[in-house]
C-alpha cells in the first residue's frame, strides 16, 4: 500500500503531470469506445485526484475543465441521448463540473492539512530531540558537579580534618608521655583517647578516599575497588571481595570515576536495602569491552525497598548512560542480585587500552 505513495513521492512534477494527461486521454478514449451505454465518468476521478493531491488545487481545476471537455465529447460523438440538446449538456456538465470541483478541493485541502502535520511533526520531533539532548547534557553536568564537589570534600576532610585529627593525637601523645613520667594513673586514660583519635583519623582518611577515590593513573580503578571492598568489608562488618583476573587499565579518569561510583552505589544497595553478607566485586576484560559485576547474596530486589532502591538504580543507570556504558540489574541464580554494567570498546574515549599491564 506504501508503494504509490513512495512512487510519486519520487516523481517530478511534469512527470506526474504527464501521467495524468495520459490518463485523461485513456480514459476518454475508453469512453468513446464502450459507447453511449456504458459509463466512464467516474473513472475521470482518478487523474483528477492525482493532480489535486501531487500538483495543487489550481492544476486539479484546469484538469478537472479538460476531464468534463472529455467527457461531454465523448458522449455527443456516441449520440448518447442525454446530450442531445444544449440543454441537456449544459446541466450534465454542470453537475458533473461540480462533483470535480469538490473532489478537487477537498483532495487538495486534505493535502495541506497533512502537509501541516508533517511539518509540525518534524518540527516537534526536532524539539524533543533538542530536549533530550539537553537533559543529557544538564545530566551530564550535575553528575560531574557532584563529582566535583564530592572531590573537593575528600580533599578537605584529607588536608583539614585528617591533619587537625593527627596534630591532636600528637598533642595527647605527649601528654602521656608527660603523665606517664609522673607515674600518675591519667596515663593509660590519655593512651586511649590517642587510640580513640587515631582511629578517627583512619576512618576519615577512609572517607577521604571514598569521596575522591580514583587516582589519575590507568591502574586507579582497579586499586580503588581493591581498597573500597577492604573498608566496606570493615565498617560494615560483611565480606566484600574484588576480583580481577588480568589487570584492566582504564586511562579515562571520568570514566574510571563513574564504574567506581557504580560499584560504590550497588555495594551500598546491597548491604542497605538487600542485607547481603558476602559481596563480589569483579572487573572483567571482554571482546568488546570491559564489565564491572556487582554479585550479592542479600535478599534481592523484590524484598528491597522500592524507593531507595528505585533511586540508586536510577542513579547507576544515569552514571552508566553519561559513559556509554549499559547496566543490567537483575536476580542473581542462586539468590541475591547480580549488577553488571557493560563498557562498549567504541564507547571507551580515545580508544583507551584495556590490556594487562606490562610488569
Amino acid at each position: 500500500m506504501t508503494a504509490w505513495p513512495n512512487l510519486l513521492n519520487g516523481m517530478s512534477r511534469p512527470a506526474i503531470a504527464a501521467v495524468v494527461a495520459l490518463l485523461v486521454c485513456v480514459i476518454g478514449y475508453l469512453d468513446y469506445v464502450t459507447g453511449p451505454h456504458i459509463s466512464m465518468s467516474a473513472f475521470y476521478l482518478l487523474p483528477l485526484a492525482l493532480a489535486a493531491w501531487c500538483l495543487g488545487a489550481r492544476i486539479g481545476l484546469v484538469v478537472a475543465v479538460v476531464s468534463l471537455a472529455v467527457w461531454i465529447t465523448g458522449n455527443v460523438a456516441n449520440g448518447d441521448a442525454d446530450f442531445t440538446s444544449p440543454g441537456l449538456v449544459g446541466w450534465n456538465g454542470g453537475v458533473q463540473l461540480i462533483s470535480f470541483v469538490v473532489v478537487v478541493f477537498t483532495l487538495a485541502r486534505l493535502r495541506t492539512l497533512q502537509s501541516g502535520l508533517e511539518v509540525r511533526v518534524r518540527e516537534r520531533a526536532a524539539a524533543l530531540t533538542r530536549e533530550i539532548a539537553e537533559r543529557e547534557r544538564l545530566q551530564r553536568d550535575l553528575l560531574e558537579i557532584s563529582e566535583t564537589e564530592q572531590r573537593r570534600i575528600g580533599q578537605d576532610l584529607h588536608d583539614g580534618l585528617c591533619q587537625h585529627l593527627v596534630g591532636t593525637a600528637l598533642t595527647c601523645q605527649a601528654l602521656h608521655e608527660e603523665l606517664a613520667e609522673k607515674g600518675l594513673g591519667e596515663a593509660d586514660r590519655a593512651q586511649k583517647i590517642v587510640k580513640l583519635i587515631e582511629e578517627g583519623v583512619t576512618l576519615s582518611r577512609r572517607s577521604a578516599k571514598g569521596l575522591h577515590p580514583v587516582e589519575m593513573d590507568a591502574e586507579g580503578l582497579m586499586l580503588a575497588l581493591d581498597e573500597f571492598a577492604t573498608t566496606a568489608s570493615k565498617l560494615f562488618n560483611v565480606s566484600c571481595l574484588f576480583e580481577c583476573e588480568s589487570p584492566v587499565l582504564i586511562h579515562d579518569d571520568a570514566t574510571a570515576g563513574q564504574f567506581f561510583r557504580i560499584a560504590q552505589e550497588a555495594v551500598r544497595n546491597a548491604i542497605n536495602h538487600g542485607r547481603a553478607q558476602t559481596i563480589m566485586i569483579q572487573l572483567n576484560t571482554l571482546e568488546n569491552g570491559l564489565e564491572l559485576r556487582i554479585v550479592d547474596d542479600g535478599i534481592g530486589l523484590a524484598s528491597a525497598a522500592p524507593s531507595h532502591e528505585g533511586l540508586g538504580l536510577r542513579i547507576m543507570h544515569d552514571r552508566a548512560c553519561v559513559i556509554g556504558a549499559v547496566l543490567d540489574v537483575r536476580p542473581g541464580d542462586e539468590g541475591g542480585t547480580v549488577v553488571a554494567c557493560t563498557l562498549p570498546l567504541t564507547a571507551i574515549p580515545g580508544n583507551s587500552r584495556h590490556e594487562p599491564a606490562h610488569v
